[in-house]
């Protein structure tokens, strides 16, 4: 096996025992207990990772994925006048133990979200506000932590002026899509155990 890969297989075996949570750091890590001067990209060792993951979760991981994209379903319809779109794993199709439910909505006050969540009986464990930093801007959202069906749901409501902005993940290198409500049922009706990872790294 080639140095960078087995960079990359150890660093996922790290991430998924819960020893990082970054790949940065756990890839560095990895490079240390090896010996290796060479990195591979996180694009490497999410393919690691999802390979890992089946091996180890298998069927139960097959069966959790629809179930998961099920309360998404569900918790996206409770939310539909604030264009919720799914993304993270569950969108991705690769979650494993411990993974939450990702879905951002757009709203000017998360109140409004609130109050939409509490009408359908869906209920707020908890509620904090979170301050991200780039060189360009400070970004403001709230995120609303879901216990939902033995899943964690995080509910994240952004700015509504953000809705149309286009972010490119870390991971992948391509644009995160995610699933609009429209999206995410009619894949539940024709495909809904499809993954939506590239077959390339996307610069």
């Amino acid at each position: 096996m080639e140095p960078r890969q087995s960079v990359a297989r150890e660093a996922a075996r790290l991430i998924y025992i819960g020893a990082y949570k970054e790949y940065k750091h756990a890839k560095e890590a990895a490079a240390r207990s090896l010996g290796v001067g060479t990195l591979p990209s996180n694009y490497e060792v999410a393919l690691e990772l999802d390979d890992l993951t089946e091996r180890e979760e298998g069927l139960e991981r097959t069966k959790r994925l629809a179930r998961m994209r099920e309360v998404a379903l569900e918790v996206m319809r409770a939310v539909r006048a604030f264009n919720p779109v799914l993304t993270g794993s569950v969108w991705r199709g690769t979650p494993r133990k411990g993974s939450d439910v990702d879905i951002n909505v757009y709203a000017a006050n998360s109140e409004h979200v609130n109050s939409a969540l509490d009408i359908e009986g869906i209920k707020v464990s908890q509620s904090k506000e979170v301050v991200a930093s780039t060189q360009n801007k400070t970004i403001r959202s709230v995120h609303l932590t879901l216990d939902y069906d033995d899943f964690v749901v995080e509910l994240v409501v952004r700015p509504l002026n953000e809705r149309e902005e286009v972010d490119r993940c870390e991971i992948y290198g391509d644009i995160k899509h995610g699933l609009t409500l429209p999206k995410l049922e009619k894949l539940m009706k024709t495909d809904p155990l499809r993954k939506f990872v590239p077959r390339r790294r996307y610069k």
